[in-house]
């Protein structure tokens, strides 16, 4: 790959995270992410993105180890202490995830963006990739849908306070408890949902491995609100781009409804893992991830061999 036998996972499948060989039982993993606010408050905020950066690498089934601060910040019209603030909530995040946070660098920028390069380790034997589902195989999702729709609400001012804190609690979360317990069932596939929504990352997945993912509409786990706020039009730009691009990629059954067609579309900050899994471990991961208290957690498809689209929605 790349001309390096040692570069395990490198960007030919678009993976989440890049994997480096050195010796036989350890490799390094790679990865960096960062975007402009969701919210307004920056503590928040910075807590969302080390979460969204970190997800990469417990994706591949890695074990995040450091980060580096990714900061641009306008020379004039905000104060200091709010940067110390996005910094402090990425500080925290990190520190929950047992990562040292060793640096970074900041720019000059009229927009604000804040995000991580995070380096972790991995097992190159258990590596996690997103081309390994196969025929036969349950999909599981670990978090609930719909933070673009929501998130694009609270920036009209719409959203209720009980939806803020739902999806604030889902994006927050980081997904190192279902990154554990996925090797502990022997995950075939994963990736993380992030902006190109379940529909775009669900595709990546299907073209990796040549296979067909089928979701099925009626278990996909929705943050509350969601169905109403995209009723309303709350549709992020992001989730019209997705819709345009992945959209011939997905067969669409004649019962779905317009609504829960979008929300297959729309991008997601700091999403759960979408696992491909051998029947029974699905159930058995499941099992495991309802008992440490994921009431999110759900199978929602199935894998099939590869046919004329990657993506069947039914």
């Amino acid at each position: 790959m790349d001309g390096d036998p040692n570069l395990l996972v490198g960007a030919a499948t678009a993976d989440d995270a890049g994997v480096y060989r050195l010796n036989d039982e350890l490799a390094i993993v790679n990865t960096v992410d960062f975007f402009t606010p969701v919210v307004d408050d920056p503590f928040t905020f910075g807590q969302i993105a080390a979460a969204n950066a970190l997800s990469d690498v417990y994706a591949m089934g890695g074990t995040p180890k450091t980060a580096m601060n990714i900061m641009c910040w306008p020379q004039s019209g905000l104060p200091n202490e709010m940067l110390a603030e996005v910094m402090r909530g990425g500080l925290e995040k990190a520190r929950e995830a047992g990562v040292a946070v060793v640096g970074g660098h900041t720019v000059a920028d009229e927009e604000v963006k804040y995000g991580m390069a995070i380096t972790g380790i991995i097992d190159p034997r258990r590596i996690v990739r997103n081309s390994g589902a196969r025929p036969g195989d349950r999909l599981l999702l670990t978090k609930p849908l719909g933070t673009g729709i929501l998130m694009t609400a609270f920036k009209r001012d719409q959203l209720t306070p009980e939806q803020y804190v739902a999806a604030v609690e889902a994006m927050t979360t980081l997904n190192a408890a279902s990154a554990r317990a996925m090797l502990k069932h022997n995950a075939h596939a994963a990736t993380d949902i992030t902006g190109f929504g379940l529909a775009g990352h669900a595709c990546q997945m299907a073209e990796a491995g040549a296979v067909c993912l089928v979701l099925e509409e009626w278990y996909l786990p929705l943050l509350p609100g969601a169905v109403d706020w995209c009723r309303a039009r709350m549709v992020p730009g992001g989730g019209q781009r997705n819709r345009e691009y992945f959209g011939p990629k997905v067969q669409v059954g004649d019962e779905v409804g317009d609504e829960m067609l979008e929300l297959v579309f729309d991008p997601q900050t700091s999403g759960g893992l979408l696992i491909a899994l051998a029947q029974d471990d699905a159930h058995a991961l499941l099992a495991d991830l309802q008992a440490q208290g994921n009431v999110s957690a759900t199978i929602i498809g199935r894998v099939e061999p590869a046919g004329g689209f990657p993506i069947k929605y039914i």
